[in-house]
């Protein structure tokens, strides 16, 4: 039997957000990883944007393209209590990115964490920081990114929006972290 021998490939659905302040990054990575290019021309988000990207990955263990529906959401600190009810409910998971030049970027993301949590549940988190590429005048070094992630059992990457260095892997990495939680059923 065909559906029995060669399982139907399943098709689902998450919608990830990006978090962190403004010009760490966010815009940038997702372009990298939808596109695989970068722009040096710094043009701030205002509310979202959304933008779609399909990966393949295992869920329910049978193999299944996971629509990654990720949602760049603004930085700027004065509209997050705006923000919190109409872009998180009903996120799957979470890249929260800051910029390794920017201690305080750093700080902030346990105030995103904090805005998430009680709007979306405890969803998947990838802690990212993001300008690898300017690692030599970084500030924000691998324990700082551990102190956030691990407490809240994250993975976290040092990435590059400019070179691609691990941008891949973070988005992936929490499609996978997703597929394992999420219930939706299967699209037909």
């Amino acid at each position: 039997m065909y559906g029995e021998a060669y399982p139907r490939a399943r098709h689902v659905k998450a919608k990830v957000c990006l978090v962190g302040d403004i010009g760490v990054g966010k815009t940038s990575l997702i372009r990298r990883f939808v596109t695989d290019t970068f722009d040096d021309r710094y043009i701030a988000t205002i509310g979202t944007k959304v933008t779609k990207k399909s990966v393949e990955c295992a869920w329910r263990g049978s193999p299944a393209t996971m629509d990654l529906v990720i949602w760049d959401i603004m930085g700027e600190k004065g509209f997050r209590q705006l923000l919190k009810e109409s872009y998180f409910e009903g996120a799957h998971g979470v890249l929260a990115v800051c910029d390794l030049t920017r201690q305080d970027t750093l700080e902030d993301l346990y105030g995103w964490i904090d805005l998430i949590r009680p709007n979306a549940g405890e969803v998947p988190f990838v802690i990212l920081g993001n300008k690898a590429d300017l690692r030599a005048k970084g500030i924000v070094q691998e324990p700082d990114l551990a102190t956030i992630a691990e407490p809240k059992g994250a993975a976290y990457f040092f990435t590059s929006a400019k070179t691609g260095l691990n941008v891949e892997e973070a988005f992936r990495g929490l499609a996978e972290q997703v597929s394992h939680v999420l219930d939706a059923p299967p699209a037909p």
